[in-house]
């Protein structure tokens, strides 16, 4: 199998990507094409004595600048380490796309030229969150800012199948983001977004608060992007600000300290489940080949995962389902 990695695109490029490709083509068995300058990608490899089997260069010109419009992509950046990896999987040289870069150009890139699934209204971003006992998808995180309810209903028939076929959930649990539990909660968006879901066949469980959400209290939780993405950035916002908080008063006197140093391998356990370099990436579901988004800070072991989360759904046969599962009612209308 072969991935195709935006070597340039994220916060810590191209050096993290690189040792990311790395470690994903020693511990998972994949090729990897990296694009973007190659020189410079060399040099990076022979610096760090990094070995490049199982990788192929592939050179690009640029990258996408983060405040660009994402419709950049398709003109101005067309030759950018992103577009050049969109190419790369469009003319079926990899099996599938990560990038770190911009989330507004990935959506561009995988809607325009990779293409929707015959019947998908609108592709969205869907990714795993930490909770107690188990992650949950949540999912529209920000690709759609405004939605149709029956736009909501198809999202949940992507993550249903995302989590059933990558994930290996069993009938998957899917939740509406609202205001309330009552099913007459929430704008005309929610209602019928409601009504539909509970018609659709899933294993729709109704409403769920965002006080909820992080319990894990279902397997995935359906929202617009607005809505999806100001949660998302509150959940991540909120768990930084707690582990910061926790790590002042382990260190305010001696006897914290102490007590630091005895719940240390619990803490660091904790602080592990709560680590979304562990997880990966985004998936972008609903497009025909598999595109992930990885963390824009990603590090090298974030990479890794997110090309090991690529090479699970190439594997699953996920897309295969999510157009077979859509293959009734199919209205392409925009």
């Amino acid at each position: 199998m072969t991935i195709v990695l935006d070597a340039f695109g994220g916060d810590k490029a191209p050096l993290c990507n690189l040792k990311g490709a790395v470690l994903a083509h020693r511990e998972l068995g994949v090729d990897v094409i990296l694009t973007g300058d190659t020189a410079v990608l060399r040099e990076l490899a022979k610096k760090e004595q990094l070995p490049l089997d199982g990788i192929e260069l592939l050179e690009a010109d640029g990258v996408m600048d983060m405040h660009a419009e994402p419709t950049a992509l398709l003109k101005q950046y067309r030759n950018s380490s992103m577009g050049v990896a969109f190419d790369v999987l469009c003319d079926g040289r990899a099996d599938a796309f990560v990038s770190a870069g911009s989330t507004g150009a990935i959506v561009v890139g995988g809607t325009m030229l990779v293409k929707r699934i015959k019947g998908v209204k609108r592709p969205a971003i869907g990714s795993l969150l930490p909770a107690p006992k188990r992650s949950y998808m949540l999912m529209d995180m920000g690709a759609n800012a405004e939605c149709r309810p029956e736009m909501l209903c198809q999202f949940g028939v992507l993550a249903s199948v995302y989590l059933s076929e990558v994930e290996g959930r069993k009938n998957p649990t899917i939740g509406l983001l609202n205001i309330g539990t009552e099913d007459t909660k929430g704008g005309e968006l929610q209602k019928k977004a409601y009504e539909l879901l509970s018609q659709s066949g899933l294993n729709f469980v109704g409403n769920v608060e965002s006080r909820e959400m992080p319990k894990g209290v279902c397997d995935a939780v359906i929202t617009d992007g607005f809505t999806g993405n100001i949660a998302l950035k509150l959940i991540e916002g909120t768990a930084m600000t707690l582990f910061g908080m926790i790590k002042g008063v382990l260190k305010k006197n001696p006897i914290n300290q102490l007590a630091a140093g005895l719940l240390k391998k619990d803490l660091y356990a904790l602080k592990q489940t709560m680590d979304s370099s562990e997880i990966g990436g985004a998936a972008l579901l609903g497009v025909r080949k598999a595109v992930i988004k990885a963390h824009g800070s990603s590090d090298e072991v974030a990479i890794k995962n997110a090309i090991r989360q690529a090479v699970n759904m190439v594997k699953s046969g996920a897309i295969e389902t999510m157009s077979r599962a859509l293959a009734d009612g199919v209205n392409e209308e925009s």
